[in-house]
């Protein structure tokens, strides 16, 4: 079940809602219509969701009440050892067996039984791992209600595309919180902003994106391979960021507040910027639980740089069991080591707009190992787009791009900058803390409350009409 679809939004979230705040069990109330959501798509695998639960509520406890600190680590090390078994059980099994045993080993594993990829595991995992490290360190205590981890690893707003929240920001939470119109109206705002980045922004490029990622070498030049690259990049970020707008709504009208995952990533001037921008939550567990543990930058420029590296391969495997996207995280992670060298300071000395111009090719590049399918298409993808192919069955312009999807691209070019934050303080999805502390005037209201409609009711057109609408979650 994803958020902008007719069962969501015509049947769940109203059922949900309306039993949410008529009810007095908050938790158990969240927790159940968590399992209803998970249980929609993934029907039998619920199991693997509640045995993220009983595993790590049973390794909180021990962590939490050992008394000395090899328990303590032998509990954290067996926990996380868990964790990873069962990601790497459900995500990457198929992956070695197919790839990785045959191709560097000459291993030939036969016909076996593929596991299916649960919904979210990814996410289950790296919350999971963070509230055990947390406990551990003494950041977050551990809970001895089953219903409080439950919850927080299996509340449904971040469970297909995240944020990454930690246990710590939200356990004040699911103990007591509150609820006011101003939060309500706000999240509803936010909820209409972010469906519309995904359907009528996300949608309608993704279908320019996929046919140009369709196309055959001979049919790919170097304006239809930009046009796809561009294209895809509007793609995924309007489709992540969207889904994170509508996820962090669906908090604050619950009484939580998830982190911000996007903030404007494409306006960024280097790799290492774009980093602080793009999927923050992701980043910045990665910082804190891997980078930071392996030394971060305290042990001399060599470690650092290493350190890097691996973090950022890592990155890479975590968002897909595939070559193209172990190379992905590979370009990345040198781009950082390169800019950590010293080609930062040089990129600061020249203009804004070279500086802008370098971080956004470099990204765009990436994302076509990131969007291809095979290593072979992402090396047709890289000719065509420097210009080295011979294209004979090319396609215009129009041939790929209607109108409608003509005025996504555009909007999406407008929507990427920080425009998108200006125009928001007209229409009252700035910030929460402006939300919270200001009530506008009763015309400023009937303005904000008429933009999110009419954001809502052309994105609801849109899903009514059975419009493309592609999941980009499941491989992640």
């Amino acid at each position: 079940m994803l958020f902008p679809s007719v069962v969501f939004l015509a049947y769940f979230a109203p059922i949900f809602l309306a039993v949410y705040f008529l009810l007095p069990w908050k938790n158990l109330t969240f927790f159940l219509f968590s399992l209803a959501f998970f249980y929609w798509g993934e029907t039998k695998y619920t199991g693997i969701l509640l045995a993220f639960v009983l595993i790590n509520y049973i390794f909180g406890l021990l962590i939490g009440g050992s008394r000395t600190e090899l328990r303590k680590r032998w509990a954290l090390a067996f926990g996380v050892a868990a964790n990873c078994s069962l990601l790497f059980y459900y995500k990457y099994f198929t992956f070695v067996l197919v790839s990785v045993l045959p191709d560097f080993f000459g291993i030939e594993t036969g016909n076996f039984h593929h596991p299916h990829l649960p919904l979210g595991i990814s996410y289950f995992t790296f919350h999971s791992i963070s509230y055990l490290v947390d406990v551990y360190r003494g950041v977050a205590i551990h809970s001895t209600s089953p219903l409080k981890v439950g919850l927080y690893i299996a509340m449904f707003p971040h469970m297909v595309a995240g944020p990454i929240v930690r246990y710590h920001t939200i356990a004040k939470a699911l103990v007591r919180r509150c609820f006011t119109v101003r939060r309500i109206g706000f999240g509803l705002r936010l909820f209409a902003l972010g469906m519309a980045q995904k359907v009528l922004i996300a949608n309608n490029v993704a279908v320019v994106a996929d046919n140009v990622f369709a196309l055959p070498a001979t049919a790919l030049n170097a304006p239809t391979a930009w046009l796809g690259v561009l294209a895809y990049t509007l793609q995924i970020y309007f489709d992540f960021c969207g889904y994170s707008f509508m996820a962090i709504a669906l908090g604050i009208m619950l009484g939580f507040r998830l982190p911000r995952n996007f903030r404007y990533p494409y306006f960024s001037q280097s790799i290492t910027e774009f980093w602080r921008r793009w999927h923050i939550s992701l980043s910045t567990w990665f910082r804190d639980y891997l980078y930071i543990p392996l030394g971060g930058n305290r042990k001399g420029m060599p470690r650092t740089l290493c350190n890097l590296f691996l973090v950022f391969f890592l990155c890479g495997l975590w968002h897909g069991a595939a070559y193209t996207f172990v190379l992905w995280g590979v370009f990345h992670g040198l781009l950082l080591v390169v800019e950590r060298l010293g080609w930062r300071r040089v990129l600061y000395r020249l203009p804004r707009l070279l500086r802008h111009t370098y971080a956004m090719l470099a990204v765009m590049f990436g994302w076509v190992l990131f969007r291809a399918d095979t290593i072979g298409q992402a090396k047709d993808i890289y000719l065509a787009l420097m210009g080295l192919t011979v294209a004979p069955e090319a396609k215009t312009f129009f041939e790929l791009v209607s109108y409608e999807k003509l005025v996504a691209l555009i909007l999406g070019l407008l929507f990427a900058t920080p425009l998108m934050e200006k125009l928001g303080k007209n229409v009252g999805v700035s910030s929460l803390r402006t939300a919270d502390r200001f009530l506008p005037r009763s015309a400023a209201l009937g303005l904000q409350a008429s933009w999110a409609t009419a954001l809502f009711v052309l994105s609801y057109m849109y899903i009514l009409a059975g419009s493309y609408s592609p999941f980009l979650y499941y491989r992640f």
